[in-house]
This record gives structure tokens, sequence and C-alpha cells, in this order.
């Protein structure tokens, strides 16, 4: 069964789903997006699509800063989610990639006046960063972007252009992600994963006035260290000095999951180890996202129909 995609309002397979190269997105980066991952349960013969919900709330979201005015609720995306995994038929982990962008063919900086549509695909996508050994990081040369440039609390496509740059010059120099501060000196987050430090074991992660992503795992990280571990979250200005300085430090995101971070600027964090507030972390949020875990299955949206015993 070949992977499709949804396009102009109907299914198609994922090969047939093109767009114009005068795409007003294609050329200014007018357009949202999100990123839903839908994780296998092997023992249930089931998908679980993470948080659905919280994605396309934020998405719409997205919509009115780039006034993009899509025709869907937060319900109608989740239900057009579920009928295309299904069409695709995979039977593992899949990545869900909600797309609305900018559609008339015109050329010209602007907002205003244009057409919009809505695309979404399903695919396969491998590890973003291994997070079950851990990652050595760097702190970018490029700035975060404030949101008086573009508002990092939506997922703009143009904006990426800065986490492009500072992803590449952390590869080119040899490390596995970049760190990137805000103009005024104090951390934001890395190219595509929001931040936490463990400090005498509370959790620690910069505020959303630090030009951040409002993650959507880093809510769920917040969630499940207060209700299953009794640790509070401080959201508060970070310094660059703090990085060095912590017992623990990880990254989250979709893509991402909760990665730990084991060195930064050639500098060990604590032990040099996966520690044990991240550890346990870990262990909870994937069981909550493989739909293991009943306390949370509000939280997971089964994407294929359920088996039938007979």
């Amino acid at each position: 069964m070949p992977p499709y995609a949804f396009l102009r309002g109907q299914f198609m397979p994922l090969a047939e789903a093109k767009v114009g190269i005068m795409t007003h997105a294609l050329h200014y980066g007018t357009a949202a997006f999100e990123g839903i991952r839908g994780n296998w349960n092997k023992e249930k013969q089931q998908v679980y699509l993470f948080r659905a919900q919280e994605h396309y709330k934020r998405l719409l979201n997205s919509c009115r800063i780039m006034k993009i005015d899509l025709p869907y609720s937060a319900d109608e995306l989740c239900r057009l989610t579920t009928e295309l995994v299904q069409k695709s038929g995979y039977r593992e982990d899949v990545y869900v990639r909600p797309l609305a962008y900018k559609s008339s063919e015109v050329l010209g900086v602007r907002l205003h006046g244009l057409e919009a549509d809505f695309s979404m695909m399903v695919t396969t996508f491998p590890a973003y960063l291994d997070d079950a050994k851990g990652i050595h990081v760097c702190v970018s040369s490029w700035k975060r972007l404030e949101d008086s440039m573009i508002p990092a609390r939506a997922k703009v496509c143009g904006l990426y252009v800065n986490n492009a740059l500072a992803k590449t010059e952390a590869i080119e120099n040899g490390y596995d992600e970049a760190i990137m501060l805000t103009s005024s000196g104090y951390v934001s987050e890395g190219s595509g994963e929001n931040i936490f430090l463990v400090q005498d074991n509370t959790l620690v992660t910069p505020a959303a006035s630090d030009s951040i992503l409002i993650g959507i795992t880093r809510d769920t990280v917040m969630q499940l260290a207060r209700n299953e571990l009794g640790i509070e979250t401080v959201q508060r200005h970070i310094g660059r000095s703090e990085l060095y300085l912590s017992d623990e430090c990880f990254l989250t995101g979709t893509a991402a999951h909760i990665t730990p971070v084991l060195e930064i600027d050639h500098r060990k964090v604590g032990n040099g180890k996966i520690g044990e507030v991240t550890g346990k972390l870990r262990a909870l949020y994937f069981s909550v996202i493989q739909g293991k875990n009943e306390k949370y299955l509000n939280w997971c949206l089964p994407g294929l129909p359920k088996l039938v015993k007979t």
C-alpha cells in the first residue's frame, strides 16, 4: 500500500501530491506546520497519535498569526489524520506533517490577499537524535529570533532558516545539536527542541518570553515530572554558564523525544552520563506515548480501527 497525502481537500498517493513552483509559501516561507508522532504498540496492534488535539490547536494559532484561514477545526483535523494513517497502512512508528500555507501562485511579499490551502502527509521517521545514548552539543553563534521579528510561539516555516543555520554549524563543527541564545544572551532552545536543566532535583527551563516554541513535549515532561516524580519545573531566564554547572540536561521535542545531553561545549554535564531524573522521565515518557500507561491514554489518539476479535 503506497503512502498517502491530503491536498486540496482530498486524499491521494503521496507521489501525486504536488504544488507549483510559483506557490507563494515556497518563495517567502509563508506557511505554518506541525509534526505529530504516531507510536506503534505491537501488543495492541495500534498506532497512537500523541496529543494530536494539542498539535492542531497550536497549528490553528499559528494560522491566526500568519493570516491563514483553514476551514477545519482541531477535531476535524484529527479525523482527517486518522483517515490518512489508515489509508497509508503503516504498522510501525510514523510521523505526520500537517502544513498550512499560502497557496496563491503569485510573487510579492505580503500575507494579505492570498489564498491558502492545507496539506498533510504521513511517513516513517527515524530517530532524530540519539536519545538512547545521549548527545554532545554546542552553543551556537546564531542568535534566536525574537517575538517582534518572527513569533517563536508559531511554527512558521520561514523562521526555521534561523534553526537550520544553527544546526548545520553544529554538525560541521563535530557536534550533534546546537543550543541557541536570545539576543540578550539567555538560553532559548535547540535548533528543533526545548531544553531542560536539572538543578538540585528541580527542572529549570526557559520561559516563554525567551523566544521559545511552547512545546507539547515540553508540557508533557513538566506534567509527568510533577505528577509522577513530584518534581516541579521553574520557568525563567537561564544564563549560558548554567549549562555547564547543572546536574543534568536534556532536550525535548516531538522528533527528538527526550534526548539526554552529555556534554556542552566540550564540558561534561554532571558526570557525563545520562542522569537519574532524565532516565526516569524517558522511561515514563515512552510508556505514555506508546499507549502503555492507562492514566494518560487520553493523550493517545488511536490511528487505526480497533481489531474485532471473533
